[in-house]
């Protein structure tokens, strides 16, 4: 028999002829259960994320007050007067203050504390997870309250006690100073969401095979060095992977902001989400009456924003698996 017809009769036994493939109705009808499952979750979503936004991109075209059916139209109107607001390109620049200093601060102090909780010969290294995981659990709306109380019960007192030591000239109200209250609110912001990170870069190095440092050791590399040509290298493509998280959580800063400070004073702590939030649901604080057109041509303009940050934490990841497969 030549070579040929073996591969046929493999073939044919492997694959009768009498075989079919399923159609699309036999694949659906023996997964049936499995799309049972997800609809109730896929029908929650279109009903409050899906519909939301592409309501939200019909309401921007309206003057609307929130109140019965939006009827005036005005086009374009309030983009073009989301675009020419200083108020907005405060909350803008204060947003992506938040976000540049919080996230390297953050980063770099859930790297350091993965390594060190990483170390099997750290005793107790369970409960000092769950002690810097802890503040995670509690809403951010707790938390501002709770910090609030404190900066306003004990400020002056602390204030009193850095003129003392020289560091202040004189006593401030730390969130009621234009100057103190937004790095305050990135502070709060650091120690409330380090768990989240410190979690994924624990998983991250639990991930790298033991076997590469012990490889490492051998041909007698230091610990700088194993951290430099061994973990960062493995951590690129999920290094990239939380650092975009971080920057999208970051991005959407709301709970602490409005707990906090509201936005103030004088719009000194504004941001993207308070400005909306102001406009749609308060607007003594900035305009006459309430907008929810308005307010949501500032949502959809910072939506836009997320969604090309999300486009460019798309390509790093892709450009992160690139290298580490040339590298391999």
């Amino acid at each position: 028999m030549s070579t040929e017809s073996m591969i046929a009769s493999s073939k044919a036994a492997r694959w009768p002829a009498t075989a079919k493939r399923d159609t699309l109705w036999d694949q659906i009808r023996k997964n049936l259960w499995s799309y049972v499952f997800v609809l109730p979750m896929l029908v929650l979503a279109g009903l409050f994320v899906v519909y939301p936004l592409i309501a939200s991109i019909q309401i921007t075209f309206y003057d609307w007050n929130g109140i019965g059916n939006p009827t005036r139209w005005v086009g374009l109107r309030h983009f073009f007067t989301v675009a020419q607001d200083p108020l907005f390109w405060n909350a803008v620049k204060n947003t992506f203050t938040y976000a540049l200093v919080l996230v390297p601060i953050q980063l770099t102090l859930a790297l350091i504390l993965a390594l060190v909780l990483n170390n099997p010969k750290l005793k107790g290294s369970t409960i000092y997870r769950a002690v810097y995981f802890s503040p995670v659990v509690t809403s951010a709306a707790m938390v501002g309250v709770v910090m609030t109380l404190l900066l306003g019960s004990f400020g002056t007192d602390l204030s009193v006690f850095l003129v003392n030591l020289g560091v202040m000239s004189e006593p401030v109200d730390w969130l009621g100073s234009p100057q103190f209250a937004l790095p305050i609110v990135i502070t709060v912001g650091i120690w409330h969401t380090l768990g989240y990170n410190l979690v994924y870069f624990l998983a991250a190095l639990q991930s790298i095979p033991r076997e590469l440092y012990e490889a490492a050791q051998v041909d007698g590399a230091n610990a700088y060095h194993q951290f430099t040509k061994v973990t960062i290298p493995m951590l690129r493509e999920v290094g990239a992977v939380i650092v975009f998280l971080a920057i999208l959580g970051s991005l959407q800063v709301f709970d602490l902001v409005l707990v906090m400070t509201g936005g103030g004073p004088f719009f000194a702590s504004e941001v993207v989400s308070t400005y909306i939030y102001h406009f749609a649901f308060t607007p003594t604080s900035v305009s006459a009456e309430a907008n929810v057109g308005y307010a949501s041509a500032a949502a959809l303009f910072m939506g836009l924003l997320v969604m090309g940050i999300t486009v460019g934490q798309l390509l790093a990841v892709r450009y992160a698996r690139r290298n580490r497969v040339n590298d391999a």
